[in-house]
């Protein structure tokens, strides 16, 4: 409790301080900082299908989640995450919630038409990501790899165009994230933490910004490359390794930042270094599909390292130039309590707690670590990677949906919490708190 106090005493400094430094000299360029947002308390056609999810989640998710089939847990999850997500989305109704989201001027379906001839686009991609370049490209197509917007410019060919089919396939495929979360802890940890965590990932407050933004998206495909690993690891799978490797190329190829899943990959992996001794040709399997995607887009004519030095100067040449780094690098961090909770830091205490207390059982009972100590490691390669993109200085804002894909990976520590449903009703309602109150910008 005291540290989920000190959370909270976190956000509200974040928030105070925002105001005066946004409202003194105005470098922070958002409205209502720590976030994206604006203050507009509103009532939406979301409203009563999120407060119902909510509910239902609070009052039985904890016990079905013990008690259901495992795939038929995993089929729930997404589900319930699906209803969820959606829900909060429709708070802001059908345009401003979902078809509108990704049509704006600096989101990738406003390019779409600039990709009829895809090879010529990807040998000319850099040339437009400078601010300053002709035709330059709108902020999200050039702060991201061009596997980002292809992947809504392949949408508009097969005939889901517009922003509401894009809106969809980013909650749809976002909302699976859980389950690969779920898959993952129970492959590496336990099935018993996996079940005690699923109601948490379900109802995360992280849902107000997996279904505005395509980060939602990328989310899951980090998600699925950690779980797929995972599976690897402890079933000698030479396939799931394969698929694991070309999900990481393509997250490279989605997000630069992204690029730091290499630390909990590599957690994933000395969590199964004994396989790994054992079947060296799983790590093989693995860089051989992790090599598929960069070797595409490189023949393609896409040079990656060539368009991240240019997009560390158009970061400058933009308001990331201007947004101070010593409020943002510890209100960053403001923004992940948001995103996860107020459960997760409580969690992340108690885990931290568990992990690092001696041992009572007989020594030839710990051949194996303790699965809390499994999840642990887990948990902090999460924590890291997180910590390093805001050391970096290349997230200064905006978190709130960039970060989505790491902070997905605190909220199995809330397995380990005790009074399970006080601790859901708190994330439900700081989840609607900020869907009901605020405007946000994705």
């Amino acid at each position: 409790m005291y540290t989920a106090g000190a959370a909270a005493l976190l956000v509200v400094v974040a928030v105070l301080a925002g105001h005066w430094i946004q409202n003194t000299d105005r470098t922070l360029h958002v409205s209502w900082a720590p976030l994206l947002a604006s203050w507009e308390p509103h009532l939406g056609p979301g409203t009563p299908a999120a407060l119902l999810v909510a509910a239902l989640t609070v009052a039985y998710g904890p016990a079905l989640a013990l008690r259901l089939p495992w795939r038929v847990l995993l089929a729930t999850a997404w589900a319930t995450a699906l209803a969820w997500t959606f829900s909060l989305a429709l708070v802001d109704g059908w345009q401003r919630g979902i078809a509108g989201r990704l049509t704006t001027r600096n989101e990738y379906l406003q390019v779409i038409d600039r990709f009829d001839d895809i090879p010529a686009t990807l040998r000319e991609f850099t040339q437009h990501i400078l601010l300053y370049s002709p035709d330059n490209w709108p902020a999200h197509v050039a702060g991201h790899p061009p596997a980002a917007t292809l992947t809504f410019v392949l949408l508009d060919r097969i005939g889901l165009r517009g922003g509401g089919w894009a809106g969809v396939w980013c909650i749809a495929v976002g909302a699976t994230a859980c389950a690969a979360v779920l898959i993952a802890v129970r492959a590496l940890a336990s099935e018993g933490l996996a079940r005690r965590a699923a109601p948490f990932l379900v109802l995360a407050p992280a849902a107000v910004w997996m279904g505005t933004s395509a980060d939602g998206y990328f989310a899951a495909v980090t998600a699925w490359t950690v779980a797929l690993l995972a599976l690897a690891v402890t079933r000698g799978s030479l396939a799931a390794a394969a698929a694991s490797g070309l999900l990481f190329g393509l997250t490279c190829y989605l997000s630069y930042g992204l690029t730091l899943f290499a630390l909990i990959c590599a957690a994933v992996l000395w969590l199964g270094r004994q396989t790994v001794r054992d079947r060296p040709a799983l790590l093989v399997a693995a860089l051989a599909g992790a090599a598929v995607v960069p070797m595409a887009f490189t023949l393609a004519g896409f040079d990656w390292w060539a368009a991240y030095r240019l997009l560390t100067t158009r970061y400058v040449e933009g308001v990331g130039g201007v947004r101070p780094y010593g409020y943002w690098v510890w209100a960053n961090l403001a923004c992940t309590v948001l995103v996860t909770g107020l459960a997760t830091p409580a969690a992340l205490r108690r885990t931290a707690t568990a992990a690092l207390r001696p041992p009572t059982a007989p020594r030839r009972v710990l051949l194996s670590p303790r699965p809390t100590v499994r999840l642990a490691v887990l948990v902090a390669a999460a924590l890291l990677a997180l910590l390093v993109a805001d050391l970096s200085g290349m997230s200064k804002a905006e978190t709130e949906r960039i970060w989505l894909p790491f902070a997905l990976w605190l909220l199995p520590s809330c397995a380990l919490l005790t009074r399970p449903r006080a601790w859901l009703a708190a994330q439900a309602v700081l989840a609607l708190l900020i869907n009901h109150l605020l405007l946000t910008g994705w």
